[in-house]
């Protein structure tokens, strides 16, 4: 029993020597559970919305104010145009335009049926499906508080638009993800992984007395990653055109373009990893623990970052898949020009350059 008692506490005494191991053990529960518990959410809150009530009448501004006082929207702006709802779902500006008609007033108290349009970004269709039924459902309580107080006895009817995607097609929206989940795990995860094989095999130290300059050495490993990167994507967008039936309204050039610097941004985002572990293993839990699921979870794949609390959205903003699945998306399904989607590139590239200058420090100083 003490033989027992003793290999137990030397057994404790390994874990607890491991800073790495005490992290995930006891780090990654923790981390799981605010994720899944705050980022995981059906509903849609803080929705942004912009009006267009060209008839300004007393009850077209009660059904407004009604909307701003809701949980689930914010009156973002008041647009005097038309033609600037594109333009506004094209910044990502908003996620819902409410259109009244310019004799909305009239068509309510002459008791007939007032029509509301309620216009959405169907590039998600889930959280558009919503969006919609949540301002439906508004709407339908502004008619009772009217008819109530005696004012009108029409009804309200919604007409709900989706703009980009009118059939609510669910590709629309998980394809831009994918390609952001791929790219991510096959570049970083794959590069460090291949690094960090040299490291255990003792081969990297053969490397690092060669006459081969480190940076030489650097491209060497990450070239074969970004071919095959380049494959995958082209492989992507085939079978999301030719089989999902997913257009790519934009600009092809364009779209290759945000691409490339998030591949680089991915294999950069490798190459740091495999400067800070030792072990193929430590790499793999790394990559999939650290990348998989922020981009799963906070990278607005699957649940809204508007829906996130605060300290979350904040967090969302580190995780560059969320820039890249936001211009993508713009790119494929909006059609979106360069000047919509200019944010989401400087930030990318900025994040691609601060990853590039620490990882080659980082393998500098490891070189000494």
């Amino acid at each position: 029993m003490r033989q027992f008692i003793t290999f137990v506490r030397k057994e404790f005494l390994n874990i607890f020597r491991d800073s790495r191991t005490m992290l995930i053990l006891l780090g990654m529960p923790v981390v799981q559970m605010l994720l899944f518990g705050f980022a995981i959410t059906t509903e849609v809150r803080n929705t942004k919305v912009a009006v267009f009530d060209p008839s300004q009448s007393m009850e077209s501004r009660a059904i407004i104010e009604r909307f701003n006082a809701s949980k689930y929207f914010t009156i973002a702006e008041e647009i005097h145009e038309q033609s600037r709802i594109n333009d506004i779902f094209k910044y990502g500006e908003v996620g819902l335009v409410i259109v009244f008609s310019d004799n909305f007033e009239s068509e309510l108290r002459n008791g007939g049926d007032a029509a509301v349009q309620l216009i959405t970004d169907g590039t998600e269709p889930n959280q558009a499906s919503m969006i919609t039924g949540y301002a439906s459902n508004i709407l339908a309580q502004c008619v009772q508080e009217l008819s109530v107080e005696g004012t009108v006895t029409c009804r309200i009817i919604p007409q709900i638009r989706m703009l980009y995607n009118p059939q609510a097609e669910s590709a629309y929206n998980f394809v831009p993800g994918v390609m952001g989940m791929i790219l991510m795990l096959i570049c970083a995860m794959m590069t460090s992984i291949a690094i960090v094989r040299e490291k255990e095999n003792g081969t990297m130290e053969i490397l690092l007395v060669s006459p081969m300059k480190p940076i030489y050495i650097i491209l060497s490993k990450v070239t074969p990653y970004f071919t095959l990167s380049m494959i995958n994507l082209i492989t992507i967008l085939l079978l999301s055109v030719y089989v999902l039936g997913v257009p790519i309204a934009g600009s092809l050039v364009l779209l290759l373009l945000v691409s490339i610097i998030f591949i680089f941004l991915a294999l950069s985002l490798g190459l740091l990893i495999s400067n800070i572990v030792n072990t193929q293993v430590a790499a793999m839990l790394v990559s999939v623990m650290g990348l998989m699921m922020p981009v799963m979870l906070l990278s607005g794949l699957i649940f809204p970052v508007e829906s996130m609390p605060l300290p979350l959205q904040c967090l969302s903003a580190l995780v560059p898949a969320r820039w890249y699945v936001d211009a993508i998306r713009k790119i494929m399904i909006q059609g979106a020009e360069i000047q919509y989607v200019m944010r989401e590139i400087l930030i990318l590239t900025f994040i691609t350059v601060a990853l590039v200058v620490l990882s080659l420090k980082t393998f500098k100083n490891r070189l000494n």
